[in-house]
């Protein structure tokens, strides 16, 4: 059945994901002669890099979340659907949700990424990723039941795993939820808990790699370790995981340590949705993209964002998963899309490398502007201010900016409440059998 949108003279842009770069490319086509068509399974666009303030109690969701429709309001080129898009026909030029099919002229994956497990599935089923906000929030129920059980609990090996917190991935994202675990015990739960001994209470950082935030320079590295260690959270790096069971993480070197919560960050894949050629899929489940963000094997279809591998002698990884890539691309896409049609030459893309950055605590960043690096104070601040002006829509960066003005001189989260109790999923077994 084919889903009914508006009638249009012009050439379709289907738009797949409401993040940063198909935000980008829809924007620069206002006023083009496309209908720019955009699914996505929520109806906000998630500001990411702030999610771990929300699982930790810093920020509510809604301050880091924004209505898709309320940014290209009065956008007449523009048409959104909440749905799930369940595969693709690129063959047909046509996509398949559960609302209905929907065909197109040019397709634009911008799916983003999901969390990557490396295909351990005992993991999977017990660990806790933080990719969408639905999971940050399980995460911070899930933190906060566990404080609360702790206070009745008499049996010390239930005990220890209720209040041994491990953060897995020495990237950006882990740090940073390191250091916001940290913060949460010092300054804190001293005050909601006094009963509770905080000794007791014991934040990890395990990296397979020899340092953390292994993007960023040995400076960076070094002094965000520094921090974390000297905030007390132990970093073990050249750490492997071999097993999680929901009470118990294993390390390849022999050690255990008991533990109910273990936060993911160890890596990423794209979100890709069936029905491209094995050709065009590489490394990491990502779509490989020539320099105009067109999908090998394909004229009319392109990625961009986490999606899109851009694999050159530059980039032989392809580029970073941040959000400064996708948006450049799709600003560059909306340009080519456009030189298509009115038979201009296309350019190809140039990322330009803005630099890194990573917050570990109060008054504690480290960042890496090509040959500038600086820690410390003014490095938190510069990581503020850009967070700030990345953020979707006036509201929300007035919202974070008075909760982290407010945290800074209360030394105190307001946001510390469990509004859904979270269970965890029992443990998935292995399958016996692959199920064509």
């Amino acid at each position: 059945m084919n889903l009914e949108l508006p009638k249009s003279e012009h050439p379709r842009v289907l738009v797949i994901g409401g993040g940063f770069g198909g935000i980008e490319l829809a924007k620069k086509l206002r006023n083009k002669p496309f209908q720019v068509v955009m699914l996505d399974r929520h109806n906000y666009h998630t500001f990411q890099p702030l999610l771990y303030q929300v699982s930790t109690g810093g920020l509510e969701p809604d301050s880091i979340a924004f209505p898709l429709r309320k940014i290209f309001k009065g956008q007449e080129n523009f048409v959104f659907r909440v749905t799930e898009v369940q595969e693709i026909i690129p063959e047909a030029n046509k996509v398949i949700t559960d609302i209905g099919e929907i065909s197109y002229d040019y397709l634009v994956m911008a799916t983003g990424s999901t969390t990557n497990y490396f295909g351990q599935k005992e993991i999977e089923a017990n660990a806790m990723p933080m990719k969408t906000i639905p999971e940050a929030l399980n995460l911070r129920s899930l933190i906060l039941q566990n404080l609360e059980k702790s206070l009745i609990e008499n049996n010390k090996v239930v005990y220890d795993t209720l209040l041994n917190f491990v953060v897995v991935g020495g990237g950006p994202t882990g740090v940073e939820t390191a250091g916001a675990l940290s913060e949460l015990k010092r300054h804190v739960l001293k005050n909601d808990y006094p009963e509770l001994d905080l000794n007791k209470v014991n934040i990890y950082l395990i990296e397979g790699s020899p340092e953390l935030l292994g993007a960023m320079s040995p400076q960076a590295q070094k002094k965000a370790k520094d921090f974390l260690v000297e905030m007390g959270v132990t970093v073990l790096t050249e750490s492997r995981v071999l097993s999680y069971d929901g009470s118990t993480l294993k390390l390849a070197d022999g050690q255990s340590i008991p533990t109910s919560t273990v936060i993911w960050s160890a890596g990423v894949m794209g979100e890709l949705i069936p029905g491209f050629a094995a050709a065009s899929i590489v490394r990491g489940n990502r779509l490989k993209v020539n320099a105009y963000n067109a999908v090998e094997g394909y004229t009319n279809v392109f990625a961009i964002g986490d999606i899109a591998a851009m694999i050159t002698e530059e980039t032989p990884l392809g580029l970073p998963g941040v959000a400064p890539a996708a948006i450049q691309q799709g600003k560059h896409l909306a340009k080519n899309l456009y030189n298509r049609v009115s038979n201009r030459a296309l350019e190809p893309f140039k990322y330009f490398d803005k630099g890194s950055m990573a917050t570990v605590g109060r008054n504690k960043a480290v960042v890496d502007l090509h040959k500038i690096r600086f820690q410390g104070v003014f490095a938190w601040f510069a990581w503020m201010f850009v967070h700030l002006m990345t953020l979707v829509g006036f509201r929300n960066k007035v919202v974070v900016f008075v909760n982290w003005v407010w945290n800074y001189f209360s030394y105190d989260r307001g946001t510390r409440l469990i509004i859904r109790e979270y269970e965890k999923r029992p443990k998935e077994p292995e399958p016996t059998q692959t199920i064509l």
